[in-house]
């Protein structure tokens, strides 16, 4: 899982084994600390939102001290990286598609991966309408779809300028899957066909038999230094070194996986052809 809550686990996991090294029972660190035996196991739990006050009465209480930097950057990650998808887009998804598009221009390596759908630097206009109108009826947000379509398709101009680059993974559910309509899907697998000859993008199609090796959802990683993540009900930004790195080893392995040139391209073709009959 990718959401807030797993960081708030990984962290309570790292607390509780600061406990034990400390041969301390849950309900003599809560005494000591004067809290509820209860509060003990819901930090532990991930349950907890954690204070930073409350981190170092633990760090203090174990004797570990000189955890405490490390583990408080840790919990100032979660708790920024968390953003509720509602708030985002409260306001509309163009201010959105602005940010994402900024992030964009300034970055010079783009590597994604998407399961389901085609990544918001490769679709059409028709597409990308049918995929915001779908999240703004299902999540009931503010509706700006033909600002945030216009938003999103400048974007794409990325594409064409300077030195970026881009590595696209695409789960092979996501040429299959109807958006938008019958019409809509083979626009947006035609318009796939000409993306893929651009020379600053790679496009790799990862089979619907590749062996699983781990859980994953959509992502996106930028350079060396960000991932940005999409889960039902937010978006999750994501900083630490070791966690993008761990998103770059997964990046890796899909794309071990996936098909490129010619066999990708001769996919893409068939499925046209199957919606075209």
């Amino acid at each position: 899982m990718t959401d807030v809550r797993q960081g708030r686990r990984d962290l309570g996991a790292r607390l509780r084994d600061l406990r034990f090294a400390a041969h301390l029972r849950a309900y003599q660190l809560a005494e000591q600390a004067g809290w509820s035996a209860s509060k003990v196991s819901r930090i532990e739990s991930g349950a907890h939102s954690l204070t930073e006050a409350d981190l170092e009465t633990w760090c203090r209480l174990t004797g570990a001290e000189l955890a405490y930097p490390d583990l408080r950057a840790t919990l100032r990650n979660v708790n920024a990286a968390w953003k509720e998808w509602r708030r985002i887009v409260g306001t509309g998804h163009a201010r959105h598609q602005a940010e994402i598009g900024g992030l964009e221009t300034r970055t010079g390596l783009i590597r994604s991966y998407d399961p389901q759908v085609m990544h918001g630097l490769l679709q059409t206009e028709d597409y990308a309408r049918a995929i915001l109108s779908a999240a703004a009826d299902f999540l009931h947000i503010s509706q700006d779809r033909d600002v945030a379509v216009t938003a999103r398709m400048k974007r794409q101009t990325v594409l064409r300028q300077g030195r970026h680059r881009f590595y696209f993974l695409i789960g092979e559910p996501a040429l299959y899957a109807t958006v938008g309509s019958n019409a809509v899907m083979q626009e947006q697998l035609s318009h796939m066909l000409e993306i893929m000859t651009l020379p600053s993008v790679v496009v790799g199609i990862v089979p619907l038999q590749a062996p699983f090796f781990y859980r994953t959802t959509e992502f996106a990683i930028y350079d060396q230094s960000r991932v940005l993540i999409e889960t039902i009900t937010a978006e999750s930004t994501i900083t630490q070194p070791g966690e993008v790195s761990l998103y770059e080893k997964t990046f890796a392995r899909l794309a071990e996986q996936a098909s490129y040139g010619e066999v990708a391209r001769e996919l893409v073709r068939k499925i046209l052809d199957s919606r075209a009959n």
